[in-house]
């Protein structure tokens, strides 16, 4: 007997760029049966007039903090469940919430409402030396213990190591390079990097990020090139990117689908020409909490925000639309969140992302076409992580799977309320079980963490 039949559904084929009219059949939290599937089923789902999607993929998010979730009162995770995400990908932009180890030990305790992996971030490891000046070199002290602990997180089942370049200017190329002694050359990783400078400054981000690629030999992933190069370069950014990778250097990008990013207000983003870099003034940064929750800046309230409230998330609204959907139809580009909240403030792409893709630029634009969207949601970032049993609807693949109504699929997240759950996600399973049911969550437990190699 089946654990779980989806039944008269719209069932995408990625790979094929199609849809099959018919049934899944689900057991041990793998698809097993596909097509007209006639075997008895301790539960149903009758998907008749929806599509029934792989879960999506997120290559590029921020985990919550989890030693403040004992409760299980999860922040991210949750709309990211919401959103039809069941897998994501974690310690980006070189920063970790919390160790890896930690991170593991906590799903496998309390469970978690997706599943995770993670990178180590180099901000991270700075840390955890004692670099913590980041205008500033490590020392070539630190940088050995910075690449033992990278070894050590790598042993563990990190799927590579994120760079913060922007976040760390002290940052530089020989210390990025240095730290991934013990891991040249290792294809079954990955790199990621929050580029050093945006804007008019994109292009030679572009190229360090690349030259860090190249002197490594690991693959890399530019992360959210949508905040890198949406300031009037992204055409050339793009151009770019495709030469280098013609010459031999495995890259690939992810970007979000907002012309507005979001930061710690205290970072080195808002150092001190950014503003002529961006074309742009204070009043184009919005504050998320208290006491200037939804505020716009002036002067004086950016100043104070950056001097007594440096951890606050701030959404800069910086970059040109027309540039977010080049980037989004490239066919290098996946489609990640970026997303990150803090005591439950921040930017709607955490909460919004992928309906937001299908229903706002594919349904109402018609800017994206429908399975390039879905692909890049789904089957891109699986391959570019090595999942092997996700991405796909397939026989022996992970049972983890989106359905939705194509008609009433959207974001509902604002700026001003950011974690609005969006509308039309019908049914999220994880492994083969309802996570969410009709449009409500049942089980916020089901994910787990995967090491590297393990999906």
């Amino acid at each position: 007997m089946l654990d779980l039949k989806i039944v008269n559904g719209k069932i995408i084929d990625v790979e094929n760029r199609k849809i099959i009219e018919g049934d899944l059949g689900i057991k041990d939290g793998a698809i097993i049966h596909m097509g007209h599937v006639t075997e008895q089923s301790r539960k149903v789902i009758d998907a008749e007039g929806h599509y029934v999607s792989p879960g999506f993929i997120d290559i590029h998010m921020h985990e919550e903090d989890f030693t403040l979730t004992k409760k299980q009162e999860y922040d991210i995770s949750a709309t990211m469940l919401n959103m039809g995400v069941t897998t994501c990908v974690a310690g980006n932009c070189g920063n970790n919430r919390q160790s890896i180890e930690m991170l593991s030990e906590f799903i496998e305790e309390k469970g978690n409402p997706v599943n995770y992996m993670s990178y180590i971030g180099h901000n991270y490891l700075r840390n955890q030396v004692g670099s913590t000046d980041i205008y500033k070199r490590s020392t070539a002290k630190q940088i050995k213990k910075m690449q033992s602990i990278t070894a050590e997180a790598i042993d563990f089942g990190a799927v590579g190591v994120s760079y913060g370049l922007e976040y760390c200017p002290g940052i530089d190329l020989e210390e990025a390079i240095e730290i991934t002694e013990h891991i040249i050359g290792r294809n079954d990783l990955l790199l990621s990097a929050h580029y050093r400078k945006d804007a008019v400054n994109a292009l030679d981000s572009i190229n360090e990020m690349a030259e860090i690629a190249k002197e490594t030999k690991i693959p890399f992933q530019i992360s959210h090139l949508s905040s890198c190069s949406a300031f009037g370069n992204m055409t050339e950014a793009l151009k770019l990117i495709e030469n280098i990778k013609l010459n031999g250097i495995d890259l690939s990008v992810d970007a979000y689908p907002y012309a507005a990013f979001s930061t710690f207000i205290g970072s080195a983003v808002f150092d001190e020409g950014c503003f002529e870099s961006w074309n742009k003034s204070y009043d184009s940064i919005m504050l998320t909490e208290e006491p200037f929750k939804g505020v716009y800046c002036n002067r004086e309230i950016f100043e104070k925000a950056r001097k007594e409230y440096p951890q606050m998330l701030a959404v800069a609204n910086v970059m040109n639309e027309d540039e977010i959907v080049e980037a989004l139809n490239h066919p290098m580009v996946m489609i990640a969140s970026d997303g990150i909240y803090r005591n439950h403030s921040g930017h709607p792409r955490g909460a919004g992302t992928f309906p937001r893709v299908i229903g706002h630029y594919v349904r109402e634009k018609k800017s994206m076409e429908f399975f390039d969207a879905i692909n890049k949601m789904t089957l891109m970032p699986a391959k570019r992580l090595k999942l092997k049993r996700k991405g796909l609807l397939k026989e022996g693949f992970d049972a983890d799977i989106a359905i939705f109504d194509f008609a009433r699929i959207i974001d509902k997240a604002t700026f001003q309320d950011p974690q609005l759950r969006p509308e039309g996600i019908k049914y999220v399973i994880l492994g083969g079980k309802i996570a969410i049911n009709n449009g409500k969550v049942i089980n916020n437990t089901l994910g787990r963490f995967y090491k590297r190699g393990e999906a």
